[in-house]
């Protein structure tokens, strides 16, 4: 389709660019390529009945949507009366129909398509599926890809969507030639300025390929190829070569005068062997005459298209509405979807678009100098909260909350779109987000679960040292009635230090009985209790002795530490958990 081996040729200049690239564009769509070229895709797979081709067109459009991508649908209208010949070939009729046709196509006007065809029955189904999602359709008059090139052309998009290489040749600037969905998506694009910088190859040039190489609309020169032809345009320059057909049809390309039967082609200092005969004038044969050479180059420079002030392109510009319940009813007739399934496959997508549109106000405003505050916009953002941070295929992402849209509660958006459309909002989940923090640090529980006085820690802490130096397995409330009628201790803790030392104090009646019973023994003693292994310096005892007919417990630190039962180990290792506890409590 379109000019025989033209994409060869251009296959230097070709870009694949990311499929974000479409962003916020408006695109002609020459739905008639898409078709034919889902329909290839999946006919091996499945009948043209399961409609899978059509689903395929709906996932594209559904990703171009969200990048709020402006589409346009334009459909092939006649057949053009030059392209008779091409289009009963691929029909394959019998040769005299197609002799009679190349020799009469000149006073034929141009052919109306088969409306009840397969294809064209495709083609309507296609249009339904675009319209309720908001894609308008233009109905060219002859060629599709000649209607996109001239709204090209005239800036009224951004650029097409053909597999047709004649559409440069129509006058576009900007083709896309394939799209490719999922992870890594992209576009094949194709511009006219890189065909000009880097090939030399103008529009006109592009036109003379086609007389050489062969088109819709020719069959070109038998047994010229890809290479001299190329050459030979070069060799006369973009600016001369229409016109140099125009007043000598091919005969630019004659052989020497004493080559009979096979010439040369001299062409960039190069001479190239052309396999085709000379006529007697010089110049090649072909069946074709310089006249059709002509209606050739005129079917390309004016072809029949609506133009860029008509009704019809006016109307094709402006924005359609989407239209829920009407998708919601084709998905189901051509896919056999619920609405829920629709919903999840479109919904998403219209609201990022409509946030993609949000964003693209408040930044073509800040251009111009115009900074107004999101509540102040005339249009109310589309993000009504952000609940969480995502990241979707290594991307960072926002999960977020819309207003009423269509009936969607929350979808995920990339996070540098929201950074776009609405800054405020991101500050305002951040802020949110340390403050919930802040009051979680606040309302924590300590470990120790309540607070102790210095009385109860003091008395849990005698307790705890009368049982290991007693040995005793007797209950707490016995320790308590030794230690509260026998013999008060005082204890001095200081909380305040990272490893506090405990100081015992035996001022009580067991230090007179030791005085009394020549036993040494310090009047202050420092344990080291948050050791493994606390090192004792000396043993307390335990025995009675008949004082006063009072029975009063001696502590006696003499005793090795090897002489410790295991109930002593036990308790000491309470002791000190029960300190490291305290120690917690006060820092």
């Amino acid at each position: 389709m379109g000019v025989k081996n033209l994409w060869d040729v251009l296959e230097q200049c070709k870009k694949t660019l990311p499929l974000h690239h479409l962003h916020n564009k408006r695109v002609c769509i020459d739905l008639s390529c898409w078709i034919v070229q889902l329909q290839n895709v999946n006919k091996s797979h499945c009948p043209i009945n399961n409609k899978l081709y059509l689903a395929s067109l709906f996932h594209r459009l559904r990703a171009l949507i969200a990048l709020n991508c402006s589409l346009i649908f334009v459909t092939d209208g006649s057949i053009p009366a030059i392209k008779l010949c091409t289009y009963r070939r691929r029909l394959n009729l019998r040769p005299e129909a197609q002799d009679g046709a190349n020799s009469h196509s000149q006073n034929l006007s141009s052919l109306k398509r088969n409306m009840g065809s397969e294809f064209s029955c495709m083609i309507k189904e296609a249009k339904l599926l675009g319209l309720a999602l908001g894609i308008p359709c233009l109905d060219g008059i002859e060629e599709a890809e000649a209607q996109c090139a001239l709204l090209n052309l005239e800036s009224l998009c951004d650029g097409c969507f053909s597999s047709d290489s004649d559409t440069f040749l129509f006058g576009a600037r900007t083709v896309y030639r394939d799209i490719c969905l999922g992870e890594g998506g992209h576009v094949v694009c194709y511009e006219m300025d890189d065909i000009e910088r880097q090939l030399g190859f103008g529009r006109n040039s592009l036109i003379s390929l086609a007389l050489l190489l062969g088109s819709d609309y020719t069959q070109g020169v038998r047994g010229l190829g890809l290479e001299a032809a190329c050459q030979i345009v070069k060799s006369v320059g973009d600016n001369d070569i229409l016109r140099k057909i125009a007043s000598e049809g091919l005969s630019f390309t004659r052989k020497k005068k004493n080559s009979k039967k096979q010439g040369q082609v001299k062409c960039n200092d190069k001479e190239t062997t052309l396999s085709c005969k000379v006529n007697m004038n010089g110049g090649i044969q072909n069946s074709q005459t310089d006249d059709q050479y002509l209606r050739v180059v005129e079917a390309y420079m004016s072809p029949k298209c609506h133009s860029a002030d008509s009704d019809v392109v006016h109307r094709a510009l402006v924005q359609r509405p989407f239209q829920h319940e009407q998708l919601q009813m084709l998905c189901s007739r051509f896919f056999e979807w619920p609405p829920e399934k629709t919903d999840e496959y479109i919904l998403p997508k219209i609201a990022e678009r409509d946030l993609r549109r949000f964003a693209y106000l408040r930044s073509t405003s800040s251009q111009l100098d115009v900074n107004i505050p999101m509540k102040e916009v005339p249009v109310k953002c589309p993000i009504s909260a952000i609940i969480k941070r995502r990241k979707v295929h290594g991307r960072e992402c926002f999960e977020v909350l819309w207003e009423e849209l269509y009936g969607i509660k929350s979808s995920v958006v990339p996070s540098d779109l929201v950074e776009s459309a609405c800054p405020e909002k991101i500050k305002e989940f951040d802020d949110k987000r340390a403050l919930e923090k802040k009051n979680q640090r606040k309302s924590r529980p300590k470990k120790s679960g309540k607070q102790c006085s210095l009385t109860e820690i003091d008395q849990k802490l005698q307790h705890l040292l009368l049982d290991i130096e007693l040995g005793s397995e007797s209950s707490p409330m016995a320790s308590r009635e030794v230690i509260s009628d026998q013999m008060p201790t005082a204890t001095e803790v200081n909380f305040m230090n990272r490893d506090p030392p405990i100081i015992l104090d035996s001022y009580c009646r067991a230090t007179m009985l030791c005085q009394e019973t020549d036993i040494t023994a310090p009047k202050h003693e420092v344990i080291d209790l948050l050791s493994p292994s606390p090192q004792v310096q000396s043993r307390v005892v335990s025995r009675c002795t008949q004082m006063n007919d009072q029975h009063i417990t001696i502590i006696d630190l003499s005793e090795s530490e090897t002489e410790r039962s295991p109930e002593h180990v036990r308790k000491a290792r309470e002791l000190r958990l029960f300190l490291a506890s305290i120690r917690d409590d006060f820092n």
